[in-house]
């Protein structure tokens, strides 16, 4: 049997796209309402979930040779106050320089001898308020498993819910040796595959059942391959970065974007790639760039999770290429060309042929698989990755405080400067905009056109596309885009 505690084929893969200047975590900021909580009652509170979630006691153990996926095993020099830090802003404690910080903080690659966390208390904001930035390795987590964690450690009331102790205290299991770690990759990788064929064989008493998985899975990896074998264009976001990053973000109301769709026609999603394309097609024209009939190529994760895995850790996600016609300037005609191409991706199975690369790379010798995952990176498959997470619809709290609002964060891929991550939350619908610090240094100018894209679909979509949005915003004429 496998080793439940080895990475997966995609989990791996996250290690081997990392390098000095492409940090692969997932982070975000969230802001809450009241004073921070003194710094060691937020460790133990976080202390005495971590049973909860165990991945977060334990560190990568790497197999010699490279000859097997690493495996995690207990990190026997644990200590919490690494992980958990403390922090202030400076005067006057505004949004720019939580940005600031967050930028900075996001721009550090976690420590691989170690868990693959951390969080920030950050202290100082104004208005009575405080925040919290989070970082975990992608080879942990992704975006949906992500969400489950942050409703483990936080509370869905202000009053804390009881969490029942651990049976016992926690005591880290001895580590394994070299020796160990390499016998028992080479015992797996000679085992595996007859739990394979066993399951072949399983499945052929269902003729009709693996013609049909067979046939959809074909269908997709053609689709994955003739959408994979189009080379993204050129584009000013796609260029060699270094390691630091500037992060900014742009709050949304959820129910304006569903007024927005049930006006104009599509799903949310559409309406948020259309919104993307439009501030990418204004970006890109204020810069002296022509976009007549240009169109980017967003890579867009989705998840393939099902309902009894959430809350499990590790990777369960997909990836479909979505064109961003940044060349429409007339915002209806743009989003009806995002919809029809987004229902044509649908049709093709690309998620699905996603899914069976996915499940193949299982099962890759791990020096081919770091290969491959450096090419991909190469590749200018795609020009920049926009990414979807529900997360929970109700108010989250940390010792009693609520949490206002989140900002998700994206990693970046080698030569891709910008990433969009969107993150729903008790009713907002918030992007985060992170970039790289030299090749993007007016990330504020694209997240004003984000807020000027929105406004425009707002606007054509009549007075319900702006009856759900912030009173903030609905005062504010479109015209005018404060920097935030």
């Amino acid at each position: 049997m496998a080793n439940a505690d080895r990475l997966t084929g995609l989990d791996s893969s996250f290690l081997h796209l990392e390098n000095d200047s492409a940090h692969m975590h997932v982070a975000s900021c969230a802001v809450f309402n009241g004073s921070a909580p003194p710094y060691e009652e937020l460790v133990e509170a976080v202390r005495s979930r971590l049973h909860l979630v165990p991945r977060y006691r334990q560190r990568l153990a790497f197999v010699p040779l490279g000859q097997g996926r690493p495996v995690w095993v207990d990190d026997p020099h644990f200590n919490i106050s690494y992980h958990v830090r403390h922090t202030a802003l400076p005067r006057p404690g505004g949004e720019r320089q939580l940005k600031r910080l967050a930028g900075r903080v996001f721009s550090q690659a976690l420590d691989r001898s170690r868990p693959l966390w951390e969080l920030w208390l950050v202290e100082g904001l104004s208005d009575e308020r405080f925040a919290l930035l989070t970082k975990t390795h992608h080879a942990l987590v992704d975006g949906i498993s992500g969400v489950d964690i942050a409703t483990v450690l936080f509370d869905a009331a202000p009053e804390p819910m009881p969490v029942a102790p651990p049976e016992e205290e926690w005591l880290p299991r001895p580590l394994p040796s070299s020796t160990q770690l390499l016998a028992d990759a080479l015992l797996e990788r000679t085992t595996v595959p007859a739990e394979i064929a066993r399951g072949v064989k399983a499945t052929l008493r269902g003729p009709r059942q693996v013609a049909t998985r067979v046939g959809e899975a074909l269908g997709g990896l053609g689709a994955m391959t003739r959408a994979g074998l189009n080379a993204a264009p050129p584009s000013p976001f796609n260029v060699r970065i270094g390691p630091h990053r500037r992060f900014t973000w742009v709050r949304g109301d959820l129910d304006q974007f569903k007024a927005i769709k049930n006006a104009l026609g599509g799903s949310v999603n559409d309406v948020v790639l259309t919104a993307v394309a439009g501030a990418l097609g204004r970006y890109m024209r204020s810069h002296g760039h022509a976009t007549d009939g240009v169109e980017l190529k967003a890579m867009v994760p989705v998840s393939v999770r099902a309902d009894v895995e959430r809350g499990a850790l590790g990777n369960r996600v997909a990836a479909m290429w979505a064109p961003l016609p940044v060349g429409l300037t007339d915002p209806v005609q743009r989003l009806l060309a995002v919809r029809s191409a987004m229902e044509g991706i649908k049709e093709s199975g690309q998620a699905v042929g996603a899914q069976v690369l996915t499940g193949l790379s299982g099962f890759a010798p791990p020096t081919i698989m770091a290969q491959a995952a450096r090419l991909q990176a190469r590749q200018r498959m795609f020009n920049l990755v926009v990414t979807n997470v529900p997360g929970p619809q109700f108010p989250l709290y940390v010792l009693g405080r609520e949490m206002t609002a989140i900002y998700p964060m994206v990693p970046l891929a080698e030569n891709t400067a910008l990433g969009i991550a969107i993150m729903s939350y008790n009713g907002q619908l918030n992007f985060g905009l992170v970039a790289d610090y030299d090749a993007l240094d007016d990330v504020e100018a694209l997240a004003d056109e984000l807020r000027a894209a929105i406004e425009e679909l707002a606007a054509r979509a009549g007075p319900q596309g702006f009856a759900s949005a912030p009173a903030r915003d609905r005062a504010r004429p479109p015209a005018v885009r404060a920097t935030e």
